[in-house]
C-alpha cells in the first residue's frame, strides 16, 4: 500500500511539472506578439508620411538581431520586420519617341508624295495623250498662260509652271495663235510648243467649207486636199469630247442619228496643214463652232425652249429649203407655226428632209435601218428629224432664232424665178403650185424648142459644108 500512495504522489508532481512547461512558452509568445502588434508595427505604420502607400518587407534578417533566439522568430519564420522604404517613380520615355518618330515618319511619307506628284506632272507622266486646242490671245502673260493650262486641263500646277517657265527665260517668247498641246507632255516640251512656230514646217492649205454641205462632203474636201483621211475625220468628229462648251448641251441619246455630229462642221473658210492629224482638224472646226455660238444667241435658243441639237436640226431645214438669204426668217416662220400647231400640221413635209433620208443615210448604212429612214423623213415621221440634214451657216441659225411672227403655213420656191411663194391656206398653197408648175412646162417647152433650133442650124451648118 505504501508502494502505490508513493507512485501517486510521484505522478502528481510530474504532472504539474509538465503543465507549467507545456503553458509558459505559450504564454510568453502570446505576450511578445501582443506587444508587437501594439508597439512596433503600429508605429512604423504611425510614421509613414503616406500611408496610402504599398508597403515593402524587408525578407533579410537584421546584423543586430538574433533570430535564432526570439521565442516569436523560431515559432514563425514567416513573420519579418516591415521597414519603409522609399519607392522611385520614372516616367517612362517610349511613347514620347513613338509620337517623334511616326510624326517624322508621317511628315517624309507626305513630302514624298508631293514631290512625286509635282514630278510626275512636270514630266507628264501618267496622264493622257489626247490633243487639246489652246488658243493664246496677243500678249498673254505667263500667269494668264498657265490658268488656262490648267483650265483645259495639261497640267496640275499653275505655279510649278511659273517658275519652270522663269527658270528656262521664256516668259516673254510665248506666241499667240493656235497651239496644240497634250496632258502626257513635259512642261519643256509645252513650252516648246508654245514658244514655237511651224508654218514654215509644213505646208498651209485653205479650205472653204460652203453653207448647207453633209458631213461626208466636208470630209471628201479635206481628204481631196490631203489634210486628213476621210473616213479619219468622220469618226473623230464624231467622237468629239474636246471640253469645248458647246458639247456640254449635246443629247446623250443618240440611238436615231447616224452622225452624231452632222451639222456642226460649220461652214466656213479655214487654214490647215497638210497631213494633219484628224483630231486637230476636229478641235479648229469645233473651236470655230463654239466661238459663234455666242451667250445672246444661247440666250435666245433658251427663251424659244430649243435644245443646242434642235436648233441646229431647224437651222439645217432651213438652210436647204430658203432659195436666199433673204428668205430664210420666213421660212423658219413657216416650220414655226407647223411646230406650234402639231394638231393641225404633224409633219413638216419638207422635201430635203427626204432626200437626206435616201440619198445619203441610205447609202452610208452598213445595215439598212428603216426606223432611222423614216424618223429623218419629215413626210412620215412626226415634228423635227432626229438630227440635222447639213450643216447650217450662221444667217439660217439666226433665222430660226429670230422667229418672225407671221400667218403661213406654206411655201413653194419658184426655181425659174428665184422668188418664194408664201402662202395662209391650202388652197392658195396649191394655186402657186399650179402656176409655177404652168411655168415650169412652159420653160421645158422653150428649152426643147431652143435645142431643136440648135440642132437645126447645125445640121444645115454642115450640109452647107
Amino acid at each position: 500500500m505504501s508502494d502505490n500512495k508513493n507512485d501517486e504522489v510521484l505522478d502528481d508532481l510530474l504532472n504539474e511539472i509538465g503543465e507549467d512547461e507545456s503553458h509558459q512558452p505559450l504564454e510568453e509568445a502570446a505576450a511578445l506578439l501582443e506587444e508587437a502588434a501594439n508597439s512596433k508595427y503600429h508605429s512604423d505604420i504611425d510614421d509613414d508620411p503616406n500611408p496610402d502607400a504599398p508597403q515593402e518587407f524587408d525578407l533579410d534578417a537584421s546584423e543586430d538581431e538574433d533570430y535564432d533566439d526570439h521565442p516569436v522568430r523560431r515559432s514563425d519564420p514567416r513573420r519579418r520586420k516591415r521597414k519603409r522604404k522609399k519607392k522611385k517613380r520614372y516616367r517612362s520615355r517610349v511613347p514620347g519617341i513613338l509620337i517623334l518618330v511616326t510624326l517624322i515618319l508621317s511628315v517624309s511619307i507626305c513630302l514624298s508624295l508631293v514631290i512625286i506628284a509635282f514630278g510626275k506632272d512636270i514630266m507628264g507622266i501618267g496622264k493622257n495623250d489626247s490633243t487639246h486646242l489652246m488658243v493664246i490671245p496677243e500678249g498673254s502673260s505667263t500667269d494668264e498662260i498657265a490658268a488656262m493650262l490648267e483650265e483645259e486641263g495639261i497640267i496640275r500646277s499653275p505655279e510649278c509652271f511659273k517658275l519652270f517657265s522663269r527658270l528656262r527665260k521664256s516668259d516673254e517668247q510665248y506666241i499667240a495663235g493656235e497651239h496644240f498641246v497634250r496632258p502626257n507632255m513635259a512642261y519643256e516640251a509645252i513650252i516648246d510648243e508654245l514658244t514655237s512656230i511651224h508654218e514654215e514646217e509644213q505646208e498651209t492649205v485653205e479650205i472653204t467649207f460652203p453653207e448647207g454641205i453633209n458631213i461626208y462632203e466636208a470630209a471628201n474636201i479635206l481628204e481631196e486636199n490631203q489634210i486628213c483621211s476621210a473616213s479619219e475625220f468622220i469618226f473623230y468628229f464624231n467622237s468629239g469630247g474636246y471640253g469645248f462648251k458647246f458639247e456640254d448641251k449635246l443629247p446623250t441619246d443618240t440611238t436615231l442619228k447616224l452622225n452624231r455630229m452632222e451639222g456642226y462642221v460649220f461652214p466656213d473658210t479655214y487654214f490647215f496643214y497638210t497631213n494633219m492629224e484628224p483630231e486637230q482638224v476636229c478641235q479648229k472646226i469645233y473651236l470655230n463652232f463654239d466661238s459663234k455660238m455666242t451667250d445672246d444667241r444661247y440666250q435666245k435658243m433658251e427663251q424659244l425652249g430649243l435644245t443646242l441639237d434642235q436648233l441646229i436640226t431647224l437651222a439645217s431645214i432651213v438652210q436647204k429649203e430658203a432659195a436666199t438669204t433673204d428668205t430664210m426668217t420666213m421660212v423658219a416662220s413657216v416650220f414655226w407655226n407647223r411646230l406650234r400647231n402639231p394638231e393641225v400640221f404633224p409633219l413638216l413635209q419638207s422635201d430635203p428632209t427626204s432626200n437626206y433620208a435616201n440619198d445619203v443615210i441610205r447609202p452610208h448604212m452598213d445595215v439598212y435601218d428603216k426606223t432611222i429612214i423614216d424618223a429623218y423623213d419629215t413626210y412620215v415621221g412626226p415634228g423635227l428629224p432626229p438630227g440635222a440634214i447639213c450643216n447650217p451657216g450662221i444667217e439660217a441659225i439666226d433665222a430660226v432664232l429670230a422667229d418672225v411672227k407671221s400667218n403661213y403655213f406654206y411655201f413653194i420656191a419658184n426655181i425659174f424665178t428665184g422668188k418664194t411663194e408664201f402662202s395662209e391656206s391650202l388652197e392658195e398653197h396649191e394655186a402657186y403650185q399650179e402656176e409655177i408648175a404652168s411655168e415650169e412646162d412652159e420653160y421645158i417647152a422653150s428649152s426643147k424648142a431652143a435645142e431643136a433650133e440648135a440642132a437645126a442650124a447645125s445640121e444645115e451648118a454642115n450640109n452647107a459644108d
